[in-house]
């Protein structure tokens, strides 16, 4: 499955099969969060065999069930810490669904148990992704239209209608898709850019959001064809 089939592929999954990662999965999980804790300067840690974090009242609340396996999505404080524990973390989430696995971003559900990860001074954790063998693949969810969130006109290319269909099948917090993808043609022989903004939202998460957005866009419109001018607004 390649990346493109993946973000096609991939829904949020909340009920899980009672099943261990495959060692195989796990060490290409492990092998990949090392890389992308170097890349982003963050610090995820993948829990495995733990149940108590999606048992009680929050996980009930939001539907979680048999979850045992999860991503800690942790870093240094930061502006801009985020914006990356989304890019980073959808990386990992559409690498899992190529490797057979269903995951699922989760901002609140969860319980934080001591001793099963670990934060160096100054490290938060800013989101769980719940990961593991799905019940069910999921289910799609309404999007909105290239236009709502984008300046994709004539002139915009091929490419940047593809990236932005791409990030609308990005997963956003209740589905809120609150972020803008604005065309700049090229000039002087440079390559065109591509202006990401968020969105206002009363229920927050949109620097994160953005952030996986962003991933989806590179994916599905080529990180070769433009380079990022984010404005955040």
């Amino acid at each position: 499955m390649t990346l493109q089939e993946a973000i096609k592929a991939r829904h949020s999954v909340r009920a899980y099969k009672e099943m261990p990662l495959e060692a195989e999965a796990s060490k290409r999980l492990e092998d990949e969060i090392a890389a992308v804790n170097s890349d982003g300067r963050l610090h995820i840690q993948l829990i495995q065999d733990e149940p108590k974090a999606f048992q009680g009242t929050l996980a009930k609340y939001g539907k979680f069930r048999g979850v045992a396996n999860y991503i800690v999505m942790a870093g240094r404080k930061g502006a801009d810490l985020d914006e990356r524990i989304g890019y980073y973390g959808e990386h990992l989430v559409l690498l899992a669904q190529t490797l057979g696995l269903n995951t699922c971003w989760v901002g609140l559900s969860y319980k934080k148990i001591p001793g099963t990860y670990v934060l160096e001074e100054d490290e938060v954790i800013k989101a769980y992704i719940a990961i593991g063998y799905g019940e069910t693949q999921g289910a799609g969810h309404k999007v909105k239209a290239v236009q709502d969130v984008s300046t994709a006109g004539d002139d915009a290319p091929s490419w940047f209608r593809r990236g932005v269909e791409a990030a609308l099948l990005a997963p956003t917090a209740v589905n809120q898709q609150k972020f803008h993808f604005e065309y700049v043609p090229a000039v002087d022989g440079k390559l065109a850019r591509v202006v990401a903004r968020r969105g206002f939202s009363l229920i927050g998460y949109t620097h994160l959001d953005l952030g996986i957005a962003k991933y989806h866009f590179e994916v599905g419109a080529g990180k070769e064809n433009f380079e990022w001018v984010t404005k955040v607004k």
